[in-house]
């Protein structure tokens, strides 16, 4: 069994930073890709960012391009999520999940995260 556990959310101005951190533990050998998702009020759940466990190699939904940033730490067991320049669409649950499988990046999440709220203000 994996758990995840979010933490960083928190209510910001436009323009201001967050940052978010996603704690993994249980049975994580072989794991493929971590991810970030939201979901908006009344609005289904979006894929926002992923990145692969073993390379770092990382993708993101063009909406946050060149204004979040995922990262991992090995050691720590730990990925997180660098927001910046937030927009008040960016208000959403965001959700981190772990993926033990080789399809494309938006896809093939096994374990997902309880969430953490993230509130822009304008």
């Amino acid at each position: 069994q994996v758990q995840l556990v979010e933490s960083g959310g928190g209510l910001v101005q436009a323009g201001g930073s967050l940052s978010l951190s996603c704690a993994v533990s249980g049975r994580t050998f072989s794991r493929n890709k971590m991810g970030w998702f939201r979901q908006a009020p009344g609005k289904e759940r979006e894929f926002v960012a992923a990145i692969n466990w073993s390379n770092s190699n990382t993708y993101y939904t063009d909406s946050v391009k060149g204004r979040f940033t995922i990262s991992r730490d090995d050691a720590k067991n730990t990925m997180y999520l660098q927001m910046n320049s937030l927009k008040p669409e960016d208000t959403a649950v965001y959700y981190c999940a772990a993926s033990w499988s080789t399809t494309w990046w938006t896809r093939g999440y096994n374990y997902w995260g309880q969430g953490t709220q993230v509130t822009v203000s304008s």
